[in-house]
């Protein structure tokens, strides 16, 4: 526990993805998930301010470059916790605040003034309810640059909306700009336990989903990249003992359904289930 009393939370890991940054300045990735109540305020534009009981996970890694030539994370550096209750942490400016750093979670901090520090930092966004994170969301908002809409606009002509999946991994491609991101159904997640999966079955006996989009910079962290506009969205789905794998591509401006030659669906199959699951404590 951290020196302020603020609670870990391991279920950290079960909640849903809201966005993912690419931090350029300091060489990191960063998903940032919710919880079921922050998940539902972000689909319902319910954010300025967030409602009592919401929670995120910022979890951060450092930026390996692949033999793939794609920038991927590497070691895992550290998760933060925020829990927005407006009354009991009113001196905190509504939110308690945790660090764990390194895989053995550290509590980051000599003393319970630590908590200055986050504070001080999200001070620039005050009027966001000192919330960063721009959601992948549908829901519309009048004022600008509180939720990220252009990331979300994925048609409903997909067979799936993986942005309600878990989120696996991500990596960007330094020469076209585009950051990708890898889902998983809840099947994909569970499989994800090593305790869970069958040594004689696949990796992913599931669903997996890869979204690419066009990266753009963040308007509320210098340095850092945020997804766009959607580039592409690849589904792979793999039956029970691997006896069926099958592969959809869309693509376009209108994220149509390519017809993907086998040789390419086999690659982009093989592609998809070798991308290791970002690191976790």
């Amino acid at each position: 526990m951290p020196f302020n009393g603020f609670p870990f939370d391991p279920e950290f890991e079960n909640w849903k993805p809201l966005s993912t940054t690419d931090r350029g300045e300091n060489n990191t990735f960063r998903f940032v998930l919710g919880n079921d109540i922050a998940i539902k305020a972000a689909q319902a534009g319910n954010i300025s301010p967030w409602p009592d009981g919401a929670r995120f996970a910022k979890i951060a890694w450092q930026q390996e470059l692949g033999r793939d030539g794609f920038t991927h994370p590497g070691g895992f550096v550290q998760v933060e916790l925020m829990l927005k209750n407006a009354q009991l942490y009113k001196d905190t400016e509504g939110w308690g605040w945790g660090r764990w750093r390194g895989l053995d979670l550290k509590p980051y901090g000599g003393d319970a003034r630590f908590v200055n520090e986050c504070t001080g930092c999200h001070m620039p966004v005050s009027g966001d309810d000192y919330v960063y994170t721009l959601p992948i969301t549908t829901a519309k908002s009048s004022r600008e640059e509180v939720v990220n809409n252009r990331a979300a606009a994925l048609p409903p002509n997909l067979p799936y909306q993986p942005l309600a999946w878990n989120a696996i991994t991500m990596f960007t491609d330094p020469n076209t700009h585009t950051a990708s991101t890898l889902y998983g159904n809840d099947e994909a997640l569970r499989t994800l336990h090593p305790r869970e999966t069958d040594p004689g079955s696949p990796k992913y006996p599931a669903g997996l989903a890869l979204i690419t989009w066009v990266q753009r910079d963040d308007p509320h962290w210098f340095g850092a990249r945020i997804p766009d506009v959607p580039l592409s969205v690849e589904f792979v789905q793999v039956a029970a003992a691997a006896q069926m794998t099958s592969y959809r591509r869309f693509a376009g401006r209108d994220l149509a359904e390519d017809s993907v030659p086998g040789s390419v669906a086999a690659q982009r199959t093989n592609f998809l289930v070798s991308l290791a699951p970002a690191q976790l404590p």
